[in-house]
């Protein structure tokens, strides 16, 4: 049995769900936003604390390999060796330290060191106040040096070296510095009016009744993006119906597909639901929407979104994508593939997305997204037409696989993309948007219509 070794009072109940939460998250595989929202729910905290707690995850998290550098800084050995715990309470300790300006150096490494006698071994305590106490002194030692490189750009801005060196390949140095940096804020919030019960005219005055500061999308007629905002649980049009988060880029891909009222349509890959049902309130609630996925637990989450929203016209069921083609060979005036993807366009949103995400794994993406789209063609009726899109810049992922499939497929033919756009017609046959500071989301769209 431990001896009790460690003062409770003395113990921050946040930083303590903090390093749980990191503990699941790095040494258990759980998704960040998951693990969070879960350890949220079992704790009372006020609004002061939940968000206090979710800068010390999201930031943790996103710091990544940056924060394994500056702690390398006080060690002796490397922070591999160090106990698992250990260097969660660590990890969060440095964060405060360099990331988090308004946090007492007291208060940070004085609760790390009740923690660390409470999770670790016997002269933990001592171990994590020495380290946290010498950065307190001698902050220069973390610094990051200055350079031009792909390593230390990695670390300036908290990303796998990987993934910065195929950007410098891709785009160059400055535009990869501005992603990564782009990549570090937070992303804009914004809404999709549910038309179906409600105009935008009249949900901004309900939102500025309520204290919301928002304004009408430039890029679509049915989206708003707030820029100041309480919790979003006690926001009342959302729990109502009355509207949908979701992003700008992302409520471009069903005004592209422009799905008419009456109309058949599938949806290849259709969890959570956003495009499926932002479809229907296009097609007025009238037609059919076949919305489909292959993950069992995520159709809850189509059938639940349609539901609050007042959708009644969308059918799930579970189903890969790739075999819709035999089953529904010739049935769809209108078929989308929002395909998966490396997500590399909303990384902002995902803090532990830049690290999960392995170069190995990009290879057979390409391959998975043909896969998907050869079948979701063979669904398409003639004069129909399909639409792919994914949240990455990848070119492997977006114009090659479009390239391909149209090669392999003469009956179908590229759109004007841009054309299609419901407020920017752009004089393009596929539409790229690129994540911006303030702006929206990375995407990439195409439009092509069967014969």
């Amino acid at each position: 049995m431990r001896e009790r070794r460690y003062r409770a009072k003395k113990i921050d109940p946040v930083r303590e769900l903090a390093v749980q939460v990191l503990s699941e998250v790095c040494n258990e595989g759980a998704y960040a936003n998951v693990a969070l929202v879960r350890a949220m729910r079992t704790a009372r905290l006020t609004d002061r604390d939940r968000r206090f707690l979710t800068e010390l995850v999201y930031g943790t998290v996103k710091a990544g390999d940056t924060l394994d550098y500056m702690i390398a800084q006080y060690l002796t050995d490397g922070i591999e060796r160090v106990q698992p715990q250990i260097r969660e309470i660590l990890r969060i300790g440095i964060y405060q330290l360099f990331f988090m300006n308004k946090v007492p150096a007291s208060a940070a490494c004085d609760t790390a060191v009740e923690l660390a006698k409470k999770y670790g071994r016997r002269g933990a305590d001592s171990f994590v106040n020495a380290v946290l106490r010498t950065a307190v002194r001698t902050p220069g030692r973390a610094e990051i040096p200055a350079g031009r490189d792909a390593r230390l750009l990695a670390l300036r801005t908290q990303h796998p070296l990987w993934m910065v060196e195929r950007w410098i390949r891709a785009y160059g140095y400055e535009r990869t510095e501005e992603l990564c940096r782009c990549n570090n804020t937070s992303a804009p919030l914004s809404l999709r009016v549910n038309t179906l019960r409600t105009t935008r005219d009249a949900l901004l005055a309900q939102l500025w009744a309520a204290g919301v500061t928002a304004v009408p999308s430039e890029r679509v007629p049915d989206g708003i993006v707030v820029t100041g905002h309480g919790g979003l649980d006690a926001l009342t049009p959302l729990r109502e119906g009355l509207c949908q988060v979701q992003d700008e880029s992302s409520m471009l891909v069903a005004h592209v597909l422009g799905a008419a009222p009456g109309m058949t349509v599938i949806d290849a890959c259709a969890a959570p639901g956003g495009k499926a049902t932002h479809i229907a309130q296009l097609m007025e609630n009238r037609g059919h929407i076949r919305a489909f996925d292959i993950y069992e637990g995520k159709i809850s989450r189509i059938e639940n979104n349609a539901k609050r929203l007042g959708i009644d016209i969308i059918e799930t069921a579970v189903r890969d994508a790739r075999e819709i083609g035999v089953r529904f060979a010739g049935t769809a005036d209108r078929v989308l593939v929002d395909a998966p993807c490396s997500g590399f366009g909303v990384l902002r949103r995902k803090p532990d997305a830049r690290w999960r995400r392995k170069r190995a794994e990009l290879k057979n993406l390409p391959k998975l997204q043909r896969e998907i789209l050869e079948s979701a063609a063979a669904a398409v009726k003639p004069g129909g037409a399909l639409v792919y899109s994914t949240c990455t810049m990848e070119e492997k992922e977006n114009d090659r696989v479009v390239a391909h499939f149209l090669e392999a497929h003469p009956e179908f033919t590229l759109a004007e993309t841009g054309a299609f756009l419901p407020c920017e017609k752009r004089p393009e046959r596929t539409v790229r948007i690129c994540p911006t500071v303030n702006g929206p989301d990375g995407f990439f769209i195409a439009r092509m219509e069967r014969l």
